[in-house]
């Protein structure tokens, strides 16, 4: 599967040949929260507020073509955080955050998370320029009033090829693989099977996410052996937990253990941290009894 699938339509028929981590030998195996008003209908004039309602635009200029434009971002005050996934994926209620992590200029493409949009060198922009804002067809800007699961995912692998053009840490790498394969995961849990080919298309999406989660796995475990911590605005126990909680997605549990034992033993490693990977630990010992 070519993971780069789908940026064709920017005119970057060239990501087709991009290899994600070099020295990579390895195969690439790899709730929208919903509302339950069955048995406890909510009172009629409480009614979903749209998700329009939960973001605003933000004008940027664009560090490699120095262009402004708008995006949208989320308005952190109004949202409410729900408990994550067990591998830490956020949840919010009535939004899903992570279509707006990313910044993406409509103009010559340059691409990335939010975090680092404007942490980027003249080197790097001459990368970008190069091999991402000479190709690119630039699409008129999006009417959306909010960024559908599609439009999201699209901007997500625009912000990984710039950053393997730009030569970019493997942790921001891995992480945008695990952001896009939780992006994904999200997408799954709002599509219908009602149909043949709602399940085919469905399925499709779900082995799309099962392949980032992959590389997100394997860029992770290259990441923390060249680079220091904090990675990706993340601790070294929190990074030790995540990579459990994948190797034992993986079934892996010989490495699944090594990193919640890490975890257990950590200083810094938070309470809820500890019980959360000792909940783990008992679900590997569980499957090894099997």
């Amino acid at each position: 599967m070519n993971i780069f699938s789908g940026l064709e339509k920017f005119g970057l028929k060239s990501a087709e040949s991009v290899q994600l981590f070099e020295d990579n030998k390895k195969s690439n195996q790899q709730h929208a929260h919903q509302q339950d008003d069955n048995q406890q209908t909510k009172p009629a004039e409480q009614e979903i507020p749209p998700e329009k309602d939960f973001i605003l635009e933000k004008t940027v200029r664009c560090k490699v073509c120095d262009q402004v434009f708008k995006t949208k971002v989320v308005k952190n005050g109004r949202v409410k955080r729900l408990e994550p996934d067990r591998d830490l994926r956020p949840r919010f209620q009535y939004i899903d955050t992570l279509k707006y992590d990313i910044t993406s200029c409509p103009f010559c493409g340059y691409t990335a998370m939010n975090r680092y949009f404007d942490m980027i060198s003249s080197g790097q922009i001459k990368l970008i320029r190069e091999q991402i804002a000479s190709q690119f067809q630039p699409k008129s800007q999006s009417e959306e009033e909010s960024y559908s699961y599609d439009t999201a995912v699209d901007r997500y692998k625009l912000s990984l090829l710039n950053t393997v053009v730009k030569r970019g840490r493997d942790s921001e790498k891995a992480f945008t693989c695990l952001k896009l394969s939780w992006l994904l995961r999200g997408k799954v849990e709002t599509m219908s099977e009602s149909t043949a080919e709602e399940k085919q298309v469905k399925q499709v999406c779900e082995q799309e996410q099962e392949e980032f989660y992959q590389q997100a796995f394997e860029g992770f475990q290259k990441a923390i052996a060249g680079e220091m911590f904090p990675m990706c605005g993340m601790e070294q126990c929190t990074v030790d937990y995540l990579l459990a909680c994948m190797a034992f997605h993986f079934k892996k549990y010989e490495i699944a253990s090594k990193f919640l034992q890490s975890v257990l033993t950590s200083v810094s490693a938070s309470r809820r941290m500890k019980d959360m990977a000792l909940e783990l630990k008992d679900d590997i010992i569980a499957e090894l009894r099997k």
